[in-house]
């Protein structure tokens, strides 16, 4: 199903009145907290943050992502042009400079973790039929 517009605004809408960005106020900060009192890199984990909250307003779970990539694998195999491949156009074009630096290297590593855990259930799946 293709999101319009309307129905992207709606959505936004629908997270303003349920306080959805209160929440994650909220959270961002309780985590930045944490982080400091564990010794975790602050900057790390608000963009592990941002990410989730981009990827829950795109409608997209990490399971989807490792799914197109297995669909790309399997279909076309490793091509050069993967990560063109996988970026969301429409979102990439509303980007900073530097958020655009930012989503393609996240986007990057996404990628490779996919192509890794690929590699392995491909692995595994040839040597259960040997």
């Amino acid at each position: 199903m293709e999101r319009t517009w309307k129905s992207l605004a709606r959505e936004a809408k629908q997270r303003m009145k349920k306080g959805f960005w209160e929440d994650f106020g909220a959270r961002l900060d309780s985590e930045r907290t944490h982080a400091k009192e564990q010794g975790i890199n602050e900057g790390k984990m608000e963009n592990y943050l941002r990410e989730k909250v981009e990827t829950e307003i795109r409608g997209e779970t990490p399971d989807e992502f490792y799914c197109k990539v297995r669909d790309m694998l399997l279909s076309e195999g490793e091509v050069s042009d993967a990560i063109g491949r996988l970026t969301d156009k429409e979102y990439y074009a509303t980007l900073s400079y530097a958020a655009k630096q930012r989503y393609t290297l996240e986007l990057s590593e996404k990628y490779l973790r996919a192509l890794e855990r690929f590699k392995r259930e491909y692995e595994f799946e040839l040597k259960g039929r040997s």
